[in-house]
């Protein structure tokens, strides 16, 4: 070490040595600055930054060093060697580049220490190269150590310092590693000098030579040039880069703060790389949750399927952009119209990086343009290929242009109508071919006057004028600010006609033409303003076709129609004057007609009574109906309409009670019925609350053997003011009310809990209801009463009638098959009767058929009842389904059912209804003998 204090103090000019140390320090603080700025670049922007902060590094080695050599005093003459002055040069520049290149490549322990080496041996090499480049009186003698511990002092600070300048931005990592730059450099200068020894000898110095004079000035001048150069660029390209910085950080908040629509970036494959709030608005979707998605993602799953996502990056990528509008989906599945703008991006040598995507919400003006458009398609198919015409005048009423459309809504030729004409005389040449001559100046006069009155009117309404023709136009008229006006004429006939088409719907049935219920009612309160002015009286009859409903059920609805359309055709040819035939709904219609007479109000009636006499011929067959006439006059069987109305229905519901009679007057005590009808219904509702309803059981039993083989649960109804009421009357008004419901399931319970407590097992039969038939949930509540009661299914015997399975075929025939798979038996009853359609018992396996009482009544005098009787046990045996003979009362019954082969019966000859067999006598025996009839 005092070998080189002495090596600096005694062999060199001291100033020179502290201009070589600034040159140092400059060159190395230069070059590391150049070496960060390398690191934040990429590609080639970094291999120009390392290459230039190589260059200032070698160039300031090489300076610090020859700039010490000048301060070296040998005591003798000293020359440079051009050529190895110029490789010396190139060392450290090459092997400075090379080592910045590496740490900034691939980052780590071992190639930070690798780089370290090629650099300090570079320096290394730089000094010795140099000193041979000196051309003196003199032999050099080194000494090996001093050259060993140079080369090492040149490397090993290096590592530090690269480490350093490398590790973070702060200016006190940087001012370390340019300490420790220049510490290496100067450290080798000063050792590899302190190892060199001169030994006087003759030594031609040639005159290529460059002398030291000449070395100093040119070395310092080109090494602080390109310091000063390598600052400035410096220094610009960190203003540049913190502009640019600035910018993209502004830019990159504007995007971001953007909310109105989606700004983000796809990478090449199209996979969503940033986000904005926009973009989360628009899209739902959060950053943490967009980022990674595929654009597909926000298409729709038909435009998926298309590809149309890729097909728009494609578009962009080959097209350099893609404009585009289609439905997008948000996160939560919901839609939105969206107008897509995409471009690529592209990198420094223009290779793809992405994509950047703009997305606006165009859902409202979507909507807007549907909307547009669906109001345009209403109209172009209300008005067909209609144009309006337009005529423009001035503001002293002269014409300044018309349209051809005008000219052709008048039928006036081409050049009829030309400008300057007077409104007057518009008006004049537009009527002459609709009016007759002498009205033409009147219609002049009257039309101005309109057009005046509307312009001067603060809404400007339009006018409708209507010609002889049945032509309709809607004038609008506007007021100009220059006190002119433009008129515009659209022929709306179509729209009128539409209109009076709409009207005349709103008042008559679609399917007959008849007018309907409201405009009955109109036309009632209409004549019962006249009736009450002139005295005279009003009629009004309410109609409800018989046997309607089995047409339908029969034949199906189609038919129906077909009977409904005939009526009305027949109630129209015979309506006259002050009359009017309405259909009201269904099967119903009215009639009403203003009479003075009752033989006028008869006249009517015997018109309209051959309506229902005949049948309607339809695809060959006849289709046979009725009707019921209830009939109510003003003011004797009420004042208004809905009086009336109400008491002809009273009359109508008596006439269909009524046997051979179509037609009844309406009568005081219908109110009195119906009113009686109404209550038994209230009644009815809580008479299984009130426990009023009993069972009684008629026994049914085999008749060879005589034994009981089951029982028929009958429902009896003790009222506590009426007393005993007959099912006959109870059952259809509790049908009608739906109490129905409540009965039949309170009957099957109380039923199937008597069966349980009986030691034989006989069967009880209960009756269902079509009302009940019907229900959804009939087979789980027998279902749930079987189980509660401990019932076994066999043992439960349900009687229907077809006709409850004739009303909704489907429904039945599903619920009997459900009960049908819990075990319960199934029985048809009163066969023979009603409908009787072998189609029916070949739907479904009954269990039992149950011939009809009213055939064994007849069967002592009738021999087609004894007939049936023999077809329908015919039947059975042949289908293998029991038959049960209802109503034995005598014993020829008896005997005729022995006969013929019936198995089983029952009726009063074989045992009356009576109370629960699990009573006992004395619990029977209560005041109900007469409940057994």
């Amino acid at each position: 070490m005092f070998d080189i204090y002495l090596c600096i103090r005694d062999g060199h000019d001291l100033r020179l040595v502290l201009l070589a140390a600034l040159i140092c320090l400059l060159s190395s603080l230069t070059a590391l600055l150049l070496l960060r700025q390398a690191k934040r670049c990429e590609g080639a922007v970094r291999r120009r930054w390392w290459t230039m902060a190589g260059a200032s590094a070698g160039f300031g080695i090489w300076a610090t060093h020859f700039v010490a050599m000048l301060g070296y005093v040998p005591g003798m003459i000293v020359g440079y060697s051009p050529a190895l002055t110029l490789v010396s040069l190139a060392i450290p520049i090459m092997t400075t580049g090379l080592a910045f290149a590496l740490t900034l490549g691939k980052p780590g322990r071992r190639t930070v220490a690798f780089a370290s080496a090629i650099c300090g041996s570079g320096i290394a090499a730089m000094h010795y190269t140099g000193m041979l480049a000196m051309e003196l009186p003199a032999a050099p003698h080194w000494n090996t150590g001093y050259v060993a511990a140079s080369v090492a002092l040149a490397i090993l600070p290096l590592y530090p310092a690269l480490t350093l300048a490398l590790r973070d931005g702060r200016l006190r990592s940087l001012l370390g590693a340019t300490a420790l730059l220049a510490g290496a450099v100067v450290a080798l200068h000063f050792t590899g000098m302190t190892a060199l020894s001169l030994t006087p000898a003759r030594v031609v110095i040639t005159e290529q030579s460059i002398s030291p004079r000449e070395m100093i000035g040119a070395v310092t001048t080109v090494t602080l040039l390109i310091i000063a150069l390598s600052a400035i660029s410096l220094a610009i390209s960190r203003r540049t880069a913190a502009a640019v910085a600035a910018s993209e950080r502004q830019f990159s908040f504007l995007v971001r703060g953007i909310s109105d629509c989606a700004i983000y970036m796809l990478d090449r494959e199209g996979r969503v790389v940033n986000w904005n709030a926009g973009a989360q608005r628009l899209k739902g979707y959060a950053e943490s949750e967009a980022l990674g998605l595929p654009v597909a993602t926000f298409y729709t799953p038909e435009d998926r399927a298309a590809e149309l996502d890729r097909l728009a990056l494609e578009t962009a990528r080959t097209e350099g952009h893609f404009y585009g509008e289609g439905w997008r989906v948000r996160r939560d599945g919901s839609r939105f119209w969206a107008h897509v703008t995409i471009e690529p991006m592209l990198g420094e040598h223009g290779e793809s990086i992405g994509f950047a995507k703009i997305t606006r919400d165009m859902t409202r003006f979507k909507e807007a343009q549907d909307r547009i458009a669906e109001a345009s398609r209403q109209r172009d198919a209300a008005l067909g290929h209609m144009h309006q015409g337009l005529c423009l005048f001035d503001a002293k009423e002269r014409l300044v242009l018309c349209n051809p459309r005008f000219l052709e809504m008048y039928g006036l030729p081409d050049g009829a109508l030309t400008p300057g004409l007077l409104l007057e005389e518009v008006i004049g040449r537009c009527s002459v071919n609709r009016f007759e001559p002498q009205a033409v100046t009147e219609r002049v006069a009257h039309v101005r006057r309109m057009i005046r009155d509307n312009l001067a009117a603060p809404l400007h309404p339009p006018i409708l004028a209507q010609y002889p023709d049945g032509q309709v136009v809607s004038i609008a008229n506007r007021p100009m600010p220059d006190g002119g006006w433009v008129s515009t004429f659209d022929d709306i006939t179509r729209q009128h006609e539409s209109e009076a088409r709409i009207a005349h719907m709103a008042m008559h049935d679609g399917l007959t033409g008849l007018p309907n219920r409201t405009r009955f009612n109109l036309w009632i309160d209409e004549m019962l303003e006249q009736a009450s002015r002139y005295g005279k009286r009003l009629g009004v009859t309410a109609i409800d076709l018989d046997r309607f409903k089995e047409i339908n059920d029969t034949y199906g609805h189609a038919w129906g129609d077909v009977v409904l359309a005939e009526l009305a055709r027949r109630l129209q040819s015979v309506i006259g004057e002050d009359e009017i035939a309405a259909r009201l709904g269904g099967d119903e219609f009215g009639l009403a007609k203003l009479f003075d007479t009752d033989e006028q109000l008869a006249d009517f009636l015997r018109r309209i009574e051959p309506c229902f006499a005949s049948p309607v011929e339809h695809e060959g067959q006849e289709l046979v109906f009725g009707g019921s006439l209830g009939i109510a006059a003003y003011p004797h069987d009420g004042a208004d309409r809905e009086t009336l109305l109400n008491n002809a229905d009273l009359a109508m519901y008596r006439a269909k009670l009524q046997i051979g009679e179509r037609i009844c007057y309406y009568e005081p005590g219908m109110d009195e019925t119906a009113r009686a009808r109404r209550q038994l219904a209230n009644d009815l509702r809580q008479a299984v609350e009130k426990q009023e309803f009993v069972l009684l059981y008629q026994p049914q039993c085999q008749l060879r053997s005589g034994e009981t083989s089951g029982y028929e649960a009958l429902v009896r109804w003790h009222h506590p003011l009426r007393g005993l009421v007959s099912p006959d009357e109870f059952i259809p008004i509790a049908e009608e009310s739906g109490a129905i419901l409540q009965i039949g399931e309170w009957v099957l319970e109380e039923a199937c809990r008597e069966a349980v407590s009986w030691h034989s097992e006989h069967r009880i039969a209960v009756n269902v209801s079509p009302i009940q038939l019907v229900q959804q949930d009939l087979a789980p509540i027998v279902a749930r009463i079987l189980i509660e009661t401990g019932l076994p299914a066999h043992r439960l015997e349900l009687e229907i009638t077809e006709s409850a399975i004739i009303s909704d075929k489907t429904r039945a025939l599903h619920n009997l098959r459900q009960l049908k798979e819990l075990g319960v038996a199934i029985a048809m009853d009163d066969f023979g009767t009603g409908y009787s359609s072998l189609d029916t018992l070949h739907s479904f396996p009954f269990d039992k058929i149950k011939i009809d009482k009213s055939f064994l009544l007849e069967s002592d005098d009738n021999e087609q009842a004894r007939a049936i009787i023999r077809a329908v046990l015919a039947l059975g045996q042949s289908l293998r389904i029991p038959v049960l003979a209802e109503g034995v009362e005598t014993e020829s019954q008896f005997d005729l059912l022995i006969r013929e082969g019936c198995e089983e019966a029952q009726g009063y000859f074989l045992g009356r209804p009576d109370r629960a067999p699990s009573m006992s006598l004395s619990e029977k025996w209560q005041p109900v003998a007469a409940e057994a009839g």
